[in-house]
């Protein structure tokens, strides 16, 4: 079987959502392989012998894409399978996706997408490959392969990369931009594995300490905090994250408190987030009263952190340097540690 499944979209559009940073598409590819069911997820990024990125392969052992209903699967924009529902998916975890935007944003990482899908129909497994070019985002070809796959699951293989796709060659790097985006909902989820050039990405490697709290407003309206401070400074840190009850990050703003030199995430977790975040409320910031009295409630929690996070690295300092510099003036520590960390 062969066929041209044609989006149902302006050709400007399409490209439009093909675009973004290489990691944001990894995410993207991720958040469909977990609302196709999948336990195991794996994302190689795999050089050429000068060190550049050649290809870039995300493997799944999910449900498979379902080809059957290629041109409504592939063939709408705006219309994914996934919006509307809000009962579990396939593996009894609720969904991410509603748009259909997520395969576009494979185009951000390499001009040649490939989707090598195999699904169960009935008693019997199919495998059907679609691909796509990015100076042709709008069709899609779906064709049969040679023979069937061992198992569902879908392999996304990118390549002709593009060069901003180096970015991803700093491991460490990329696992803990991955693990801040996913740790909520992988402590949800435990039975998720998602793994980065063999790397397993757990927040549970790269955080230092995690402190939960509860954020009440004026109105009797609760929340729950959770503030991971991570070992290592990275991009996108010092963010004020509105995520629903499984894990879902909706919506982030800076949290727009001092932190003392620490780098952490703040996740703001409510299942209300995700009936404003439908009413595009969470997009509107400040401007919306109950969203406004929610960052409000949340920073001055943050700032109480902050400050006793500060004292007790302040009493750290003065028993690390109290033998070497003699004793100190409470003054005089507190001008000795403010320089400190104005040079982290």
């Amino acid at each position: 079987m062969s066929k041209l499944i044609y989006v149902q979209a302006q050709a400007d559009h399409i490209e439009g959502l093909a675009k973004g940073s290489p990691l944001s598409a990894i995410e993207e590819l991720v958040w469909n392989a977990l609302d196709a069911g999948a336990r195991e997820v794996k994302i190689d990024v795999i050089t050429n012998p000068l060190g550049g990125v050649e290809v870039v392969r995300v493997v799944d052992d999910g449900t498979g894409i379902d080809v059957i209903n290629a041109d409504k699967t592939f063939g709408s924009l705006g219309g994914s399978w996934k919006r509307g529902r809000t009962e579990p998916g396939p593996a009894g975890r609720y969904l991410h996706g509603r748009h259909g935007r997520g395969r576009f944003k494979a185009f951000t990482l390499g001009c040649h997408v490939e989707w090598r899908t195999t699904m169960r129909l009935g008693d019997k497994l199919i495998s059907y490959k679609l691909w796509g070019e990015s100076d042709n985002p709008g069709v899609f070809k779906l064709e049969d392969v040679s023979s069937t796959g061992p198992a569902t699951g879908t392999e996304v293989y990118i390549t002709n990369v593009r060069a901003n796709s180096d970015s991803l060659l700093n491991a460490v790097e990329t696992v803990q931009n991955l693990a801040s985006k996913f740790a909520l909902y992988l402590k949800s989820y435990p039975d998720v594995r998602i793994y980065f050039n063999g790397l397993p990405v757990t927040p549970v490697i790269v955080q230092k300490q995690v402190t939960d709290y509860k954020v009440a407003l004026e109105n009797g309206s609760e929340a729950k905090m959770e503030v991971i401070e991570w070992k290592r400074k990275f991009v996108g840190t010092g963010k004020l994250v509105f995520a629903g009850s499984d894990g879902f990050q909706l919506y982030d703003v800076s949290a727009g408190v001092r932190a003392n030199g620490a780098s952490f995430t703040a996740y703001l977790i409510s299942p209300r987030f995700v009936e404003l975040n439908r009413e595009n409320a969470l997009v509107m910031d400040e401007l919306n009263p109950e969203v406004r009295m929610y960052l409000d409630a949340a920073r001055k929690v943050l700032k109480a952190h902050f400050i006793a996070w500060g004292e007790k690295k302040l009493d750290e300092f003065t028993e690390t340097w109290r033998e070497r510099l003699g004793d100190l003036s409470d003054k005089e520590r507190k001008i000795i540690y403010d320089m400190l960390c104005s040079w982290k």
